[in-house]
This record gives C-alpha cells, structure tokens and sequence, in this order.
C-alpha cells in the first residue's frame, strides 16, 4: 500500500500526459483541431474534453480526462465496484480517468475506444478499496480481419509485456462486457477489458495501465490510415449508421463508465461525447446472407479468437 499515496498524482499525470499525445496525433492526421472546454465538477475536481467533429477523416472524435473526487449517493455507492464487495458505507471517492471514442467518416474505417481509470472509495476508517480498469476495442461496420488481427495483436503484446495471462483473460472479459444481451451480439470484435483489478502491487498494475494506454495509437492509427481512402457508397454508409446505433444502445443502456458519470452528476456533454453524430434504427433491418454486412454480424454474434 505504499505507492497507494503518490498513486493519484501518478494516474492524473498519465491520463494528461495521454490526451496530448492522442489529440496530437488525430490533428495531424485528419487537419481539424479538437475544441477543448475546461469544466469544474461543484461536488470537486474537474477535467478536460476536448471534441472533434466533422473533420476530413474523423466524423466526431472525443478525448476526454477527468479527475474527480466526492460523495456517493447511496445508490451510486450500491452499484459500484471496489473488488471488496463495499456497500454504501465506503461513499468518498476520486476517480482519474482517460476516456477516448473515435467514429471514422469512411465506414470501410472502425471506429475504436479506449478508457483507462484508476478509483479509490474511503469510509470512515480510511482507504477502503483502490482499482484500476480500463481497455479498449474495436468497432467496424465492416469487417478487415487483417484489422482485428493486428488490433489484438498489439493489445496482446501490451499484455504479455506483464503477464502472460492477462491478455486471454481480458479478451474474455471485453467479449462478454461490450455485448447487447437483447440482440445477442457484440458490439464489434472486442479487444481487452478489466475492472476491479486490484490484485496486485499497485506500482506494477499503474505500469500496466500506462502501457496499454500507450498502445492506444499504435493499435488503432494504422488502420485507419490504411481505409481513409477506400470507396464507398451510400449503401454502406447506411449500415454504418446502423452499427453506430448499436453503439448507442451500448452506451445508454449498459455502459459503466455512463452510467457512474450520470449516477454522480458528471458534466453531460462530456458524458455522451461518445455518441456519434448520426444513427440509424432500421425495423427489422437484417443483412442479405452472404453479404459482407452479414459477414460481420456473424462475428458479432459468435466473436472469435484474433491473436
């Protein structure tokens, strides 16, 4: 518990540190400055969202840091996590997390997140539970399986850099975690997925963390510098904004990440940056069979081993 203290400053350094870099990299590639609001949370602490929107190769693009400290509602206090099945006596928190979501224009191009955080919940006696979570996945409306193939490639890498393990097991978890239980499918390929992880020094899973944030770019950039420029119809862009409303589904319906923001009064807009600009719900909409739009809802649906 010794690097407990120095933690926080260690997590809201990283988390800045990455929203540069990341910003940095999606400017030069698609032209487009992000717009950047600064905001306080009146409960304590604040953060940093910066929005790109239709740009040359990014449709809208969120990057998002915050680090926050207060009060749990009881309720809030309930549902969360803290790997030490704390109730609504633990309710102080801080929470420090990076938070990104990119929806490419060309539908031939995925759209990717990631998030990486670190909590710590207190009670009256003191630190009662500190974890990290976190991952990152990938969602196309079309499929590429040289892309899924070199996404959990190095996310698989980032993993085995630190346990050998960690990359199966969090494969699993990001499987089952991004899915639509009231359509029986995924929301893309998946990637990696954790919370709750604090079994382990807390020095050697920041180290972890930090990695997989790092991996971020190298992940994802290339594909979309490899499909920025394929042809296209109207056709297909109607399927991505199908799949870009499943995406929506996810994150109003069954995301943690939304569901704490709003559960603790987060700012709003920051909240659902990771809402795309536009979506589709089409009535009974399923693809032709053997189509490469079924193609992809048949991964969806029985998701398959990448790296």
């Amino acid at each position: 518990m010794d690097a407990i203290p120095t933690m926080r400053r260690n997590m809201e350094s990283l988390v800045r540190r990455t929203q540069d870099e990341i910003c940095l990299a999606i400017e030069r590639l698609d032209g487009t400055p992000f717009r950047e609001d600064r905001w306080e949370r009146p409960e304590g602490g604040g953060g940093v969202t910066r929005v790109l929107q239709e740009g040359a190769v990014f449709e809208k693009g969120g990057v998002n840091v915050s680090v926050v400290h207060g009060t749990l509602s009881e309720e809030a206090a309930r549902s969360m996590g803290g790997g030490s099945g704390l109730g609504a006596e633990a309710r102080e928190f801080f929470a420090a997390g990076l938070s990104v979501v990119l929806h490419p224009v060309n539908p031939m191009a995925p759209t990717a997140h990631c998030n990486y955080r670190y909590f710590e919940r207190s009670g009256p006696g003191g630190l009662a539970a500190w974890w990290f979570g976190g991952g990152s996945d990938l969602t196309p409306a079309y499929l590429f399986e040289e892309d899924a193939r070199h996404f959990h490639g190095v996310l698989k890498a980032t993993c085995d850099r630190h346990d050998p393990a960690f990359y199966p097991r969090f494969k699993r978890w990001c499987d089952g975690y991004f899915f639509l239980p009231h359509r029986g499918e995924a929301r893309g390929v998946g990637g990696i997925f954790f919370d709750d992880l604090c079994d382990r020094a807390p020095e050697h899973l920041f180290a972890f963390a930090a990695d997989c944030a790092g991996s971020f770019l190298p992940s994802y950039l290339p594909l979309v510098e490899r499909r920025r420029a394929e042809p296209y119809a109207e056709a297909h862009k109607r399927w991505q904004a199908l799949r870009r409303g499943r995406y929506v589904e996810f994150n109003l319906l069954y995301d943690r990440g939304t569901l704490f923001g709003l559960k603790t009064g987060g700012r709003l807009e920051s909240i659902l940056m990771s809402l795309p600009l536009e979506a589709r719900w089409e009535y009974a909409r399923e693809p032709e069979p053997g189509s490469e739009e079924a193609r992809l809802l048949e991964v969806c649906r029985k998701p398959r081993d990448w790296a």
